[in-house]
């Protein structure tokens, strides 16, 4: 399984990732080691996921919600 998620940074900004382990992943970024991005903004929380069967169907998905803007992600997260 892969996983398209969402993260809350402490100074509000979101930022979208693809992984096989969504805990691990999310660890990672919390101890700063996740990512450039993560590196320098603060995670504070999962706030949205969704699961895949490939690799390949997750990354076409993480791909087109980068591509959104922030109001559009946000309505993603309300819709669950």
């Amino acid at each position: 399984m892969y996983y398209v998620y969402i993260l809350q940074c402490d100074d509000g900004s979101l930022y979208t990732g693809m992984t096989n382990d969504v805990e691990r992943r999310f660890s990672e970024h919390k101890n700063r080691t996740g990512g450039h991005y993560t590196s320098s903004h603060k995670v504070q929380k999962i706030i949205y996921k969704e699961q895949f069967e490939t690799k390949s169907e997750a990354l076409k998905r993480e791909v087109q919600i980068k591509g959104w803007r922030r109001e559009k992600k946000l309505s993603l997260v309300n819709k669950n």
